[in-house]
């Protein structure tokens, strides 16, 4: 008895523990407020509404560290705006997503593909404005050494967390060589191993890619999509080749995921346009060498009707967003009837072919190839704006021309109409779009007319492809026209990628389709129906999942 007593006296000595939250955005492409630009109202997106999140998990665990996946300068009019101004030199203001990033307190960065967009003279602008770190551990300078940070080590109550960040390798593919001059980019696997045994010898307690890339194939399936381009979407090779690594943060897909076990590490992506914000808790137990990561959890908090801005990012956002305002706001042209782009995947339409009509006249091109980028896009009979004609062209692509042929042109358009699955029975049941094909993907045509079969296999479906009137040969020449990331062979448009170049446009599209309906003064109004979609009974069902699935993003 005496010595139970003896024992039960004795101190409990409890096993200390830590938990360090680890906070994600990625792809934010500019979206600072909660406003739709292209629509001029509210949406449920933005960084002030992630800032909201942020304080909200930061509050509930105050060990935490915030990182971006990249994809930050360019995409939204705010943002872009901005760095049109500074490339002409004609504004000497911070940026205002490293303003607003600095204000929420961001720990680093991965550099995207985007944000060599505008040229190194506004990266380096913008990089110099942020408190944190940009990070690329595969982004090279001659002689070989890294253009930029590869890697931080955070220290977060007594925690060491190393963060490395890697970047798509297929920036040469989509960019002009202007834009990334004196850069170059190595293998995301070899350049992530390299500093993972660096930092992995200076006993850091975890280690944390931030990625930005994505999966190149499906993660039930295994199967890899096809037209996939090397040193671009390498996460799962990074999770299953680099057992050290504990998490990976990733982007640049602008798909989600809550949180896979592949291989050692837990792989989390938020949703893009700051629609989500992703949580990653890391449990560690102290041990007599030091802290031990003994679970990880994660999930993706949305952004709801309920979210409010941040006070403090709108006031940051509020010059940058009334000069944008401004320009969107300034009259192009006029249209003499309605439109929309909701059935633009399913139906040759007259926006499409006002994409098609600038194209072709700038690049003098004889093919034109351009994508639905926004289905939600409306053009009102009367007056258009800057803000329709952005709207209708949402991306910071450059047009470019490329010698050709028929192959070329039907090889693509195969391509595209991977965008369908193919029709199971008589009625045509869906689902009938791919998950594995982003819409953006499927491209159009125009310069040719044809049909699109869903009844036939995948790479069987274009027919009564002609050109002025002939059927089309594999060796008729042709100038196609194109923007500069299908001419890097992106998305399966591999039939390009080798293709010379004989026009670069040096402006957006978006601008030209601009300075083209400014100095025409009219939108076409009617379509000319040079493709088809069959069979008929298809269409409805494509219509109605295109509808569900942006209703989803919302």
């Amino acid at each position: 008895m005496k010595l139970l007593s003896i024992l039960m006296a004795l101190p409990l000595w409890a096993v200390e523990t830590q938990q360090i939250r680890l906070l994600s955005t990625t792809d934010l492409h500019g979206w600072i407020t909660g406003y739709d630009y292209y629509a001029a109202k509210q949406s449920g997106r933005g960084l002030a509404k992630i800032a909201t999140l942020v304080r909200q998990a930061r509050a509930e665990q105050p060990a935490s560290l915030l990182i971006d996946c990249g994809d930050t300068i360019q995409g939204s009019p705010l943002e872009a705006v901005h760095q049109l101004a500074v490339r002409a030199g004609a504004t000497k203001a911070l940026d205002p997503m490293m303003l607003a990033m600095n204000a929420l307190g961001y720990d680093a960065m991965a550099m995207g593909n985007h944000e060599f967009n505008f040229g190194l003279k506004n990266l380096f602008a913008a990089r110099a404005h942020a408190k944190f770190p940009w990070l690329s551990a595969n982004t090279i300078a001659a002689p070989g050494s890294p253009a930029f940070v590869p890697y931080v080590i955070k220290n977060v109550k007594g925690v060491r967390i190393a963060i490395i960040g890697l970047t798509t390798g297929g920036i040469p593919a989509w960019e002009k060589p202007e834009n990334y001059t004196g850069y170059h980019w190595i293998d995301q696997v070899e350049a992530a191993r390299e500093r993972v045994s660096e930092v992995r010898a200076t006993g850091v307690d975890a280690i944390v890619l931030a990625v930005h890339g994505g999966l190149d194939r499906d993660l039930k399936t295994g199967n890899v999509r096809p037209g996939e381009m090397p040193n671009d979407n390498l996460v799962h090779q990074l999770a299953t080749g680099l057992p050290e690594v504990d998490v990976i943060l990733y982007g640049h897909s602008h798909s989600t995921n809550e949180g896979t076990k592949l291989g050692n590490a837990l792989i989390v992506q938020a949703r893009n346009w700051g629609q989500s914000l992703a949580q990653v808790d890391l449990d560690f137990e102290k041990t007599a060498t030091g802290w031990r990561l003994i679970d990880r959890k994660s999930k993706l908090i949305p952004v709801t009707d309920s979210t409010i801005d941040d006070p403090e990012i709108l006031r940051i956002a509020q010059p940058y967003h009334e000069a944008a305002e401004r320009y969107l706001n300034t009259p192009v042209a006029h249209s003499a009837v309605s439109m929309t782009g909701s059935r633009a995947r399913i139906e040759d339409t007259p926006l499409i072919d006002a994409v098609h009509e600038a194209q072709m006249h700038f690049s003098q091109a004889d093919v034109s190839f351009t994508a639905v980028f926004n289905p939600g896009v409306r053009i009102k009979k009367g007056p258009v704006t800057v803000r329709e004609m952005a709207a209708l062209y949402i991306y910071d692509n450059e047009l470019f021309a490329v010698e050709g042929n028929g192959r070329m042109v039907r090889e693509a358009l195969e391509n595209a109409a991977r965008y369908y699955q193919s029709c199971r029975d008589v009625a045509c049941a869906g689902p009938l779009t791919n998950p594995n094909v982003p819409g953006f993907n499927f491209d159009i045509a125009q310069g040719v007319s044809y049909t699109i079969d869903l009844t036939k296999p995948v790479g069987q479906r274009i027919g009564n492809l002609t050109y002025r009137g002939k059927a089309l040969k594999d060796d008729q020449p042709l100038r196609i026209a194109i923007n500069n990331y299908r001419s890097g062979g992106s998305a399966g448009y591999t039939m390009f990628r080798d293709a010379k170049i004989v026009y670069r446009s040096g402006k957006e599209i978006r601008e030209l389709l601009i300075d083209y309906y400014t100095a025409k003064k009219q939108l076409p109004e009617k379509a000319d129906g040079n493709w088809q979609l069959l069979p008929a009974n298809a269409r409805s069902t494509i219509e109605a999942e295109i509808a569900a699935a942006a209703a989803s993003r919302r």
